[in-house]
């Protein structure tokens, strides 16, 4: 009895002892612990990956979200060769939320914001499995290269800044494949060649393409864009201004055109433009007189023609727009400005011009010589002018236009 005794205890011991190894191990894969599923048949920041802290006592498994923002952003930081500020030094560790510039609503990353890092290097195709990104703001660094494919899978995404890189090739197709982006800057980079239409067709809120090579016209569906902002400035555009430019309705407040090669001259349709409040072509060959539906724009505080070819007189409806606060016509051929515009005290630069008895203007022998470059722009011949009803017949001429000119 007494060996029966002894081997129940000795069974009895295994068995405790046995149930004690299994409650360590399970509490060394809690929160904190130390031990981790590993990604890539590694571990993790020596670690591993966990569901946020404290508390929670859940591992991630190996295809979660998690796992695949980490690898994207790892990928990510081995294609960026230069990072003079350190910002990177923080993308350790499966806590892809703790990184900097980097921002997560519950355990989903919703923003990069890395705007002046100085970052030097490419954008990688990985971002794209970053399925939840609503912001990606990569403004004044150093990225190089074109943007990736892959971004049309950026099914959240709404507002891309890819502005002042070094960034290059055609204009990137992929950005209008991206379903609801509503912001799309890629100023000062090194864009090149033509738009496509169908970035104006797009919902877009705001669109900015200043400070690029991007040449040849301006596609004819320009009116089409809802966006509020179009900034085209600084490129190489040619031709003339679309002749669609306001049929649509848009509610643009600020367009953008300085700085290119545009010809021609500024369509009458402009005048339908009733919530524009910036509107700068200068620094073009625009040539021509200013059209009078430019009194329609009842909203529009900034209007620059300066450094164009245009002639004849400065309208006296431009000069009592009501809201107008800055009016630069200067270093063109006018000849004459209205009593109007005689009245205006500030905010309007009229030199360079052939306004007689004016001070700072061209010599005589320049203006005598100009013929106004043979321009004759289409002037709207109905007296007084009726902004509400010039709709009508600009829409009717389009119409002809556009079936002349498949």
């Amino acid at each position: 009895m007494a060996k029966k005794k002894k081997g129940d205890d000795l069974k009895l011991l295994c068995l405790f002892l046995f149930l004690t190894s299994l409650i360590q191990t399970d509490a060394s894969f809690g929160v904190g612990a130390g031990v981790g599923v590993g990604i890539g048949g590694g571990i993790v920041g020596g670690g591993g990956v966990w569901v946020g802290g404290g508390g929670n006592r859940n591992t991630v498994p190996a295809t979660a979200p998690n796992t695949l923002a980490y690898n994207a952003l790892q990928a990510w930081k081995t294609a960026i060769t230069e990072d003079p500020s350190g910002v990177l030094k923080t993308w350790v560790g499966s806590d892809v939320c703790s990184y900097k510039g980097v921002f997560c609503s519950g355990q989903s990353i919703t923003a990069i914001d890395l705007n002046h890092a100085n970052l030097k290097g490419t954008i990688v195709k990985d971002l794209a499995y970053l399925s939840d990104l609503n912001i990606l703001h990569l403004n004044s660094n150093r990225f190089y290269g074109q943007v990736p494919e892959s971004f049309k899978d950026f099914d959240s995404l709404q507002e891309l800044d890819l502005s002042n890189n070094r960034l290059s090739g055609p204009f990137p197709l992929v950005t209008i494949y991206i379903p609801n982006l509503v912001y799309l800057d890629l100023r000062f980079n090194s864009f090149t060649g033509f738009l496509p239409e169908a970035l104006f067709n797009k919902r877009l809120d705001a669109i900015f393409l200043n400070n690029n090579n991007f040449e040849g016209e301006i596609p004819r569906n320009l009116g089409n864009s809802p966006a509020s902002v179009i900034n085209l400035a600084n490129n190489r555009f040619s031709g003339e201004i679309p002749t669609s430019f306001g049929l649509t309705g848009s509610r643009v407040r600020e367009v953008l055109l300085l700085n290119n090669q545009l010809t021609g001259c500024i369509p009458e349709s402009i005048g339908m433009f009733s919530e524009i409040e910036v509107f700068d072509v200068s620094y073009n060959s625009l040539m021509g007189h200013v059209p009078d539906t430019i009194s329609c724009l009842s909203e529009i505080e900034i209007l620059n023609l300066a450094h164009n070819r245009f002639s004849g007189e400065v309208p006296d409806l431009v000069c009592s727009l009501r809201s107008l606060i800055n009016l630069t016509v200067s270093f063109n051929f006018f000849s004459g400005i209205s009593s109007e515009c005689s009245r205006v005290s500030f905010g309007f630069d009229f030199a360079g011009n052939c306004i007689p008895g004016r001070n700072s203007q061209r010599p005589e022998p320049v203006c005598s010589g100009y013929s106004g470059g043979g321009m004759s722009c289409y002037r709207t011949p109905v007296q007084p002018l009726v902004c509400a009803g010039i709709s009508v017949g600009l829409k009717e001429r389009f119409s002809r236009y556009t079936s002349s000119h498949p």
